[in-house]
This record gives structure tokens, C-alpha cells and sequence, in this order.
């Protein structure tokens, strides 16, 4: 009888064992002010919200991880909230107030109302038909039902078809969000229907201030090379930077080194893009392939390689031709290593336009081949080799 109850409370330990929230999860944007990166959107947003113009449909385009189901939920609060309803100078602000049993519900994922669906799962006639029939029925507590279906392009030519009617005659209860990544393959007759938002790709200036408030709320220790690597990394999604440093600190038990940013993803940081670049720039082709052999032999993915070379040389010749684009790469490098990219900028000539051309050349081949060095190796010893005036 002892094992037993011994086990029964081994058992209950276990399951009761609080469970760590992610980070994208735990730091997921409560209010439109904190939505980073889409100020537009944003803006016109609060406004519908003072007025109460919410529309009855929106479609929310966008590369991934940019906030468009944030936003959805967002609209969802809004919707919903009983501060809002009852004060009217708090729904000036335009926002929800986080506080009210259906805003938590929302924040939770428990709300009744608020009906989440994935396109890619659910993406037929039939389920669309069984949506149709869900939209009918009057909210359970809330006063409007609201439904997010994402990954919306994936739906069929027949379930759009289903849709269409809901989305011409909806009951004034209840909100239909589509998210999607290709609104492209959105038909027009559902664009019409449906306020359209473009939520673009964060830069990572912005990427790296959600980053620092976060390593500052966990007490994580990182240097500034490894945030802006992770933020790089990202390529404008804030869920995939959250996800990597969630990860890296983990892993690191909240230490978080450049080398250990460069080991788990594969990339290098901007110093050695920034040696490597210098050896090629001024026509130095054996410290030039010394280097790649190097990197290559230490586990470099060398296709991302080879990419983020190209992102940079083209940094360096756009600030030769015009130093005044150094107020936009501020949002993309730190400030130092934009101090960097313009000395660079100066030892870049007409014939560097060649070797940019046989890199991007390179890359294109180097995602087809069993040996990806090859075509770089080949691309950089014709450039150089080609290139008599040394710098």
C-alpha cells in the first residue's frame, strides 16, 4: 500500500511539473503598441478600434512569424472586451485591456468564441461547409464569434467557393480573419470581400529590440555579435529569432556565445564575412581559399555562406555608388559594422560587379551540387585570377 501511494505521488509530481512557456509565446504582443515592425497597420487598426468599425472580414498577408495570428487575436480582444464595452474613455485608446475574463481567455486559447483553424489540415469542401454551418450559431458568451483561419492559400478552388458565401453575408456577430504567406493564390472574389493588410518582414534593428528585452527580462548573457547573428538568422520573422534564442539559452544555460550561435545554425558571424570580403576585395586569392577551406573543414554551412558574401558584398558596392544608402542599411547591421561596410565601400571598383555576378552564379549551382564548395572555390579563383589591377 506504501509502493502505491508512493507511486501516486510520483505520478502526480510528474504531471504537476510547471511547464516552461516559449519565448514567442510568453512575449507574443498584448496590445497593437507592441506590435513592432508594422506601425501602418498598427495605426489603422487602433483607429477602427476607437470607432468601433471593426469589418466583418480581413485577409493578413505576410512572410511568417511577422504577427499576423497576433494580430488576428488582437482583433479578437477587441472585439470582446468587456473594459472596453463599459468605459468609454478607456476604448479611446484603441486597445484591449488584458485584464478581463475574455481577454485572458483569448490570451489562454480557451475561448469558445474564438475559433482557430489550420487551411493546411482542413483545406476541403466539407470543411468549409461545417465552418459555414459553425458561423451560424451565436456566441457562447462573448458578444462576437470570431474565426482565424490560417494558412489560407491552402485552401481548395471548392472550399473558397463554400467560403465566399460567409464572407458576403456574415451574421454581425461574427469576424473572419485569413492569414496567409501567398496572397497571390487568393481568389479575387474573396479579396474583395475582405480588408486587406501586408505585414512586411521586420528588420533587424527592430528584431534585435524585441531580442534585448527579452534577454533582459530572463537574465540571459549575450554578446552583441551573437544577438545580431540570431536576429540575422531570423530573416525578418520574430517567432523564428524568438524560437533560436529560446533555444540557445537552453542550451547554454543562459550563456550565450558567438561560437555557440555559429555551431547551432550553421552561419558565421559578420567579422569573418567582413575578413573574408577584405581577402577577395583586394585580390589576396590564397588567404582568400585558405579561409574556405577553413570554414568549410569547421562544419560551415557553405551555401548559407556564400549567400549572406553576396548580401554583403552588394552592401559594400550599393554605399560605393551611394554613401547616402547608409540610412538604410542602419536598420540591417549594428552601427559598427556599418562603419565597416563604408571603409570597405572604398576599395570596391567597377570589376568587383564581375565577381559579385559569378557569386550569385555560384550560389544558384551550389544548391544543386554534391560538392557545394566547388562552384565557390571556381567562382572566386576566376574573379581574382581575372583581375590584375590588386588593389
Amino acid at each position: 500500500m506504501c509502493l502505491t501511494f508512493a507511486l501516486c505521488a510520483l505520478n502526480f509530481a510528474l504531471y504537476n511539473v510547471p511547464m516552461s512557456r516559449a519565448f514567442y509565446r510568453t512575449y507574443r504582443p498584448s496590445s497593437f503598441e507592441d506590435l513592432l515592425g508594422q506601425e501602418p497597420i498598427q495605426k489603422t487598426l487602433r483607429e477602427a478600434a476607437r470607432q468601433d468599425k471593426l469589418a466583418h472580414a480581413y485577409l493578413f498577408a505576410g512572410p511568417r512569424g511577422t504577427g499576423k495570428t497576433t494580430t488576428a487575436r488582437l482583433i479578437a480582444k477587441i472585439a470582446n472586451c468587456e473594459t472596453r464595452a463599459k468605459d468609454t474613455k478607456f476604448k479611446e485608446k484603441g486597445e484591449p485591456c488584458n485584464h478581463c475574463q475574455f481577454c485572458k481567455d483569448i490570451d489562454d486559447g480557451r475561448s469558445m468564441d474564438v475559433i482557430e483553424i489550420d487551411a493546411a489540415s482542413n483545406r476541403g469542401i466539407d470543411e468549409m461547409r461545417n465552418l459555414k454551418e459553425t458561423i451560424r450559431v451565436v456566441p457562447t458568451s462573448a458578444s462576437h464569434r470570431v474565426f482565424i483561419i490560417d494558412e489560407a492559400h491552402q485552401l481548395t478552388k471548392d472550399a473558397w467557393n463554400a467560403l465566399l458565401k460567409s464572407l458576403e453575408e456574415p451574421p454581425e456577430y461574427v469576424i473572419i480573419i485569413l492569414a496567409t504567406t501567398e496572397s497571390d493564390k487568393v481568389p479575387a472574389t474573396i479579396l474583395s470581400r475582405a480588408q486587406q493588410f501586408y505585414f512586411k518582414q521586420a528588420s533587424l534593428a527592430v528584431i534585435g529590440k524585441k531580442l534585448s528585452h527579452i534577454i533582459k527580462e530572463e537574465s540571459i548573457s549575450i554578446d552583441s555579435e551573437a544577438l545580431e547573428l540570431i536576429a540575422a538568422t531570423a530573416e525578418g520573422s520574430f517567432r523564428d529569432a524568438e524560437s533560436l534564442l529560446d533555444q540557445l539559452a537552453s542550451f547554454t544555460a543562459g550563456k550565450i556565445t558567438l561560437e555557440n550561435v555559429e555551431s547551432m545554425v550553421g552561419k558565421v558571424g559578420f567579422d569573418k564575412i567582413w575578413k573574408f570580403s577584405a581577402t577577395v576585395l583586394k585580390n589576396d586569392l590564397p588567404s582568400a581559399l585558405s579561409s574556405l577551406s577553413s570554414l568549410y573543414e569547421t562544419g560551415t554551412n557553405i551555401v548559407q555562406f556564400t549567400k549572406d558574401l553576396i548580401q554583403h558584398i552588394r552592401r559594400i558596392a550599393v554605399l560605393h555608388y551611394n554613401p547616402e544608402m547608409k540610412t538604410v542599411f542602419a536598420n540591417e547591421v549594428m552601427n559598427d559594422h556599418l562603419e565597416k561596410l563604408e571603409e570597405q565601400s572604398k576599395y570596391f571598383t567597377d570589376k568587383h560587379i564581375e565577381l559579385l555576378k559569378a557569386l550569385i552564379e555560384a550560389h544558384g549551382q551550389m544548391k544543386y551540387s554534391k560538392f557545394p564548395i566547388i562552384p565557390l572555390e571556381v567562382a572566386i579563383i576566376e574573379s581574382l585570377k581575372s583581375n590584375t589591377n590588386i588593389i
